[in-house]
């Protein structure tokens, strides 16, 4: 079967992938929301209270999951991979925590990585950057998870946006994983060092390995849910 078609007719691991990547990416980033409060927001359940959490985290979780399911929108209407697109995503991962001027298209400021030593180009080239990282994108052919860790290293690297990189780039790993139809991965918190590691060494090469194996660990873990090829 179909992995985004299991995906999108498993009730069961519909919710548990989408309450895993939105708890998973968000924290990644500093959200401290928990996994029970992040499945309350995402699916109603009002047996469970949240208090004491800023409004901004209640947002993040509900676009984060908003953004998922663009990418699943895109993939079953087989939508062109472009910049419109990318923006898309990102504006909806933004949606109503920052003002809408400042979450259409790309940033218009500087911006620094914290942690990081790299700094990201002048705003100012970040269209031309963007042009030619989706030509690429759209003409490489070569091995997936080789494509995937390098362009996601490339894409933080350009850090197109004011705010949402990492959780755009991460929904992009699995847009292009989905789209040839294999398992997609979930980058836990827990990981969080490693996984900036590789991008602070520019290690794309360390970096697909180690998609490779979250994907083949997500394709047991969507097994017990009922998958099979």
């Amino acid at each position: 079967m179909n992995i985004l078609n299991f995906i999108l007719n498993d009730k069961n691991y519909l919710e548990d992938l989408i309450t895993r990547s939105t708890y998973h990416s968000n924290a990644i980033e500093g959200s401290t929301l928990t996994y029970a409060e992040t499945y309350a927001i995402l699916y109603n359940d009002n047996s469970f209270k949240i208090e004491g959490k800023e409004p901004r985290e209640i947002y993040e979780a509900i676009n984060h999951k908003k953004a998922l399911e663009l990418v699943f929108k895109n993939l079953q209407n087989n939508e062109e991979f472009n910049e419109r697109f990318i923006k898309k995503l990102n504006e909806t991962i933004n949606r109503d925590i920052k003002d809408t001027e400042d979450t259409e298209g790309y940033r218009t400021v500087q911006v620094f990585i914290q942690g990081s030593e790299h700094i990201p180009p002048e705003p100012e080239k970040v269209p031309n950057l963007m042009m030619y990282y989706i030509y690429n994108y759209n003409h490489d052919e070569e091995d997936i998870f080789t494509k995937v860790a390098k362009y996601h290293i490339d894409f933080e690297k350009i850090h197109p946006f004011e705010d949402g990189n990492g959780r755009t780039g991460r929904l992009l790993i699995n847009y292009e994983l989905l789209k040839n139809d294999l398992p997609p991965v979930v980058i836990a918190k827990e990981d969080r060092v490693k996984y900036f590691e590789f991008l602070r060494n520019n290690d794309s090469n360390g970096l697909a390995e180690w998609l490779k194996d979250l994907s083949t660990r997500e394709e047991e873990r969507m097994e017990k849910f009922g998958y099979n090829e």
